[in-house]
């Protein structure tokens, strides 16, 4: 099975698929940030240089918005976007759901 075919499946379950809708932004800042340090041509380990810590640290901080353990302040987000040459910008949108 891959991982298109499992992520199908496991959607199919509404609770799975209620906890999964509820991650979207953190999703969606991961995706932000991973493509940001690709498009900077840029390692973990050289973001880490830049932002004065290790690797491991900015490992952590990457799968910590795919897992949802964590939620790294907007200090650490701040710091990540400037090492990779770019500005963090955080907006309040009015919800649907009001």
């Amino acid at each position: 099975m891959n991982h298109t075919e499992l992520k199908k499946k496991a959607l199919a379950n509404p609770e799975t698929r209620i906890m999964y809708d509820d991650m979207e932004a953190e999703f969606s800042l991961l995706r932000q940030m991973l493509k940001a340090r690709q498009e900077a041509g840029l390692s973990q380990a050289e973001v880490a240089a830049r932002m004065g810590t290790k690797a491991p640290a900015i490992t952590r901080l990457e799968s910590s918005l795919s897992n949802g353990k964590h939620s790294p302040s907007l200090a650490t987000l701040r710091r990540y976007a400037q090492a990779v040459g770019c500005e963090l910008q955080v907006t309040l949108i009015k919800s649907e759901n009001i």
